[in-house]
């Protein structure tokens, strides 16, 4: 068998991986892939099988801060599977996050792996499809432009395990993506973003003071954008998240488990109506 090199991916060589990240089913973003190089450009790698151009791994760890890194996107070409390319990728990748904490969502098949590899579930996330009949926003929901990066910036990081404003400054402003904010009486109680994607338009993050604060930002996001159905990640550790999803007779199709190496800093689990990304948390 040849060997295996694991080397940085570029955004470009990146748009293969969001290729198969595709066929898996996971639905990715039109657009995702300047955000996530925007928070860490060297946390993306491809393995490649010596003298061989075409990559038949990949994995990202992106670093957030000194003590908190998120690990996604781990994949390996179906017709190179069994062969040890993912774990020898894998663990060149994961010395990048060095000593932080590191977090990743895990689908079911694959948990007793993440296991034996120090990993420990936090909370399931289901992810919630359907369609929403979008309203329009009243008068306490504004773009988020309108708000400022800093002040949503503030709110994110009260809301996630580590503070993350070169993500969040693609990420509002990047080509399809429909950010809005939540604000009564001059305070944010939320915000959420929409993004076209491959089928269901993907909304996260979906954070909110509130139910009923969660509950008029989902309705104004999903207002008359792409094809009309959605979908977002619900904790399912938070009831009141599922509850919106269910009253809006959005259903679950595939659950992962939020699994984490260590302690991370305290954040308000309560507000997370819909988690970012499954690849970048």
């Amino acid at each position: 068998m040849l060997p295996l090199n694991v080397s940085r991916a570029t955004p470009e060589e990146w748009s293969l991986v969001c290729e198969w990240a595709a066929a898996e089913g996971w639905n990715p973003g039109l657009t995702d892939g300047p955000s996530f190089f925007a928070q860490d450009p060297e946390g993306f790698f491809l393995g490649r099988l010596d003298g061989e151009s075409e990559p038949v791994s990949a994995i990202s760890v992106v670093n957030y801060s000194d003590a908190y890194a998120f690990l996604g996107f781990y994949l390996v070409r179906p017709d190179q599977r069994g062969h040890g390319h993912g774990l020898a990728t894998w663990k060149a990748a994961l010395a990048h996050a060095g000593d932080r904490t590191v977090g990743l969502d895990g689908v079911p098949a694959q948990q007793d792996n993440y296991r034996r590899s120090g990993f420990e579930p936090a909370h399931r996330t289901a992810r919630y499809v359907g369609a929403v009949a979008g309203r329009t926003p009243d008068a306490g929901v504004v773009p988020a432009a309108e708000v400022g990066l800093a002040a949503l910036a503030a709110y994110d990081s009260g809301c996630y395990p580590a503070d993350r404003p070169r993500f969040l400054e693609r990420w509002l402003g990047a080509p399809g993506h429909r950010a809005l904010a939540r604000v009564v009486d001059g305070r944010v109680r939320g915000y959420g973003v929409i993004r076209p994607a491959r089928e269901e338009s993907r909304v996260g993050p979906l954070f909110a003071d509130t139910p009923a604060d969660a509950e008029v930002l989902l309705d104004a996001l999903a207002d008359g954008f792409g094809p009309g159905r959605i979908a977002v990640d619900v904790p399912e550790s938070n009831t009141a998240a599922v509850r919106m999803a269910e009253a809006r007779g959005l259903v679950p199709t595939f659950r992962t488990a939020r699994m984490y190496t260590g302690p991370v800093r305290p954040f308000a689990r309560e507000r997370v109506f819909g988690i970012t990304t499954l690849e970048l948390g």
